[in-house]
């Protein structure tokens, strides 16, 4: 895993260069969640809410709304699909988010329309780690985790 200013990059998943981590898990289902620098951003996150499962989703349209003290925005579906499932538990401990990012803080699972071509617009290995170490110097972002 690579770090840079304190934020955690895992080179084995998916990224937007923006807000979210993608992980394929077969069947053309992948999860999705917030980078490290995104949750950092954000700050301690207050609440979650989630679009059903079974709802579409069109590429850069919202999944999930996220709200800390400070910040107010939808995690956005890296492709066209269907959510399948929403860790709910991240309605009792919204700030889970804050502290596992890439475990247990997963978003949804989002069924691809297309699962051959999902990843196409998403970058991995050491172009992620390249792009997120852009994106962290252009918000001037030092990553932190909040504890339970």
């Amino acid at each position: 895993m690579a770090e840079y200013q304190g934020c955690e990059i895992p080179e084995d998943l998916w990224y937007d260069l923006d807000y979210c981590w993608v992980r394929p898990l077969g069947d053309g289902i992948f999860r999705v969640g917030l980078t490290d620098p995104s949750q950092t951003m954000a700050g301690r996150l207050q609440y979650v809410t989630f679009r059903s499962p079974g709802t579409h989703r069109a590429r850069r349209k919202p999944l999930a709304r996220l709200e800390s003290g400070k910040w107010a925005g939808g995690v956005p579906a890296p492709f066209d699909g269907t959510i399948v499932a929403c860790n709910d538990r991240l309605l009792e401990m919204p700030h889970l988010v804050n502290i596992a990012p890439y475990g247990d803080a997963w978003i949804v699972d989002l069924r691809a329309d297309d699962p051959v071509h999902a990843l196409d617009g998403l970058v991995t290995g050491a172009a992620a780690v390249k792009g997120l170490r852009a994106w962290i110097d252009r918000y001037g972002v030092v990553c932190m985790r909040c504890a339970e």
